[in-house]
């Protein structure tokens, strides 16, 4: 076997020994440091699920016929197709559905099948014809509606305007402050992570002069502290995410019951698993920068 790589494999071998002595030696550092990450990355996953919720709710508003178009009774049928390609090369519409006065009819006599009154009132040329319009994103309804209100054919235009922009709003605050909230954390984080490994070097400083006067290297000192901050790292970010799953996973009867129609459950494992991976991959630079400062800090 080559001995270089004997030398390397009991390199990594004493430096893991150590970064588990160092954990055993301060329990309750290394539980404050875990609890610590645990947190932020809690509000991370509550954040991402939250955000997933509001695109998929987002989504499935936008599938919907937002906008309804009712024309005059002289609208011509030519007149009513070029409007429809017009809405069509605007590039803002994803769907248009033409309901014509015999449709309309139709659909209001299912409508009142049980009331034989109102069904002899109505024909067919008293209901206008119609359009329900499904936009490519809900942020585009007002234009669309603003700009069919121009139209002479159009006698009037309905869309729910005070529930898209509420929407719109709910969501861009809800991304601002799942932002700010995350960021704050992260750097408290960091800094918490600092000061624990930077009392775990101080509580260990006879230690590393005995090292050095061995022949250690600073990097062989230093290896066991950022690997214990990246360890840390990895544990708080699987605990909080596992703990945020859990309290989704109590939540969702509520949430479905509120949310009736809209399918935002289940959430797919797919997307649960990316933002645990990802998570993951956070913790490991997180806790990697967070020690390697500790360490530039206080083992110069």
């Amino acid at each position: 076997m080559n001995p270089l790589r004997v030398k390397l494999r009991g390199s990594s071998n004493m430096i893991l020994k150590t970064m588990w002595h160092n954990i055993r030696r301060s329990p309750y550092q290394a539980f404050t440091a875990v609890f610590i990450i645990l947190q932020t990355f809690f509000v991370v996953s509550i954040f991402s699920f939250a955000v997933w919720g509001s695109a998929m709710i987002i989504n499935y508003f936008e599938s919907l016929p937002q906008v309804d178009v009712f024309f005059r009774n002289e609208a011509k049928q030519t007149e009513i197709d070029a409007l429809k390609k017009q809405l069509e090369e605007s590039g803002k519409t994803a769907s248009i559905r033409f309901v014509s006065k015999e449709e309309a009819l139709k659909i209001y006599r299912e409508q009142n099948k049980d009331d034989p009154l109102l069904l002899e009132l109505v024909t067919a040329d008293i209901l206008p014809s119609s359009f329900h319009i499904s936009s490519v994103s809900i942020n585009d309804l007002s234009s669309i509606a603003d700009n069919l209100k121009k139209s002479l054919i159009v006698e009037r235009v309905v869309f729910p305007k005070q529930v898209v922009s509420k929407l719109i709003e709910w969501t861009e605050v809800l991304r601002k402050v799942g932002i700010a909230l995350v960021t704050f954390l992260v750097v408290d984080a960091i800094l918490i992570m600092v000061i624990i490994v930077g009392i775990k070097i101080s509580h260990k400083k006879e230690d590393i002069e005995i090292m050095r006067l061995i022949g250690a290297t600073n990097w062989y000192i230093r290896w066991p502290f950022i690997f214990e901050g990246v360890l840390y790292g990895i544990v708080g970010a699987i605990l909080g995410w596992g703990l945020a799953l859990g309290a989704l996973w109590y939540a969702t009867p509520f949430l479905s019951t509120f949310l009736h129609e809209i399918p935002v459950f289940p959430i797919p494992p797919t997307f649960l698993f990316l933002v645990l991976g990802i998570e993951v991959l956070l913790a490991i630079v997180l806790g990697g920068i967070s020690s390697f400062m500790a360490v530039i800090r206080y083992l110069k």
